[in-house]
């Protein structure tokens, strides 16, 4: 089954909450699957995400992992040719730490 947002990619920056500047970020959405280029460089792997329309939106969720670093918890919206995304970095022991993800569909 196709997922609503196979095929569709999206450039911009993953940051921590508060700051404003992070690392140059590409999400990528196939076959089901969901990845995130500035993660991969952590060990985090590309895993299958969960999208819904949502009015004039689509919602998604995904939960990458990375053997060294946790998890990552990825709750966002792509309206139109944006994406906004909430990524919660979760890690045994240690307070979850909150980042935000802002893109641009690539024209």
């Amino acid at each position: 089954m196709k997922n609503i947002l196979d095929g569709r990619s999206f450039d911009g920056v993953f940051l921590p909450r508060g700051k404003t500047s992070g690392d140059a970020d590409t999400l990528i959405f196939k076959d089901g699957r969901f990845r995130s280029t500035a993660c991969e460089q952590y060990g985090y792997a590309e895993a299958p995400y969960q999208a819904a329309p949502n009015g004039d939106s689509t919602r998604f969720e995904v939960e990458t992992k990375s053997a060294q670093y946790g998890v990552l918890r990825w709750s966002g919206v792509v309206r139109g040719k944006k994406l906004d995304a909430t990524v919660m970095m979760v890690r045994s022991g240690e307070a979850d730490e909150e980042n935000w993800v802002v893109a641009a569909e690539k024209a």
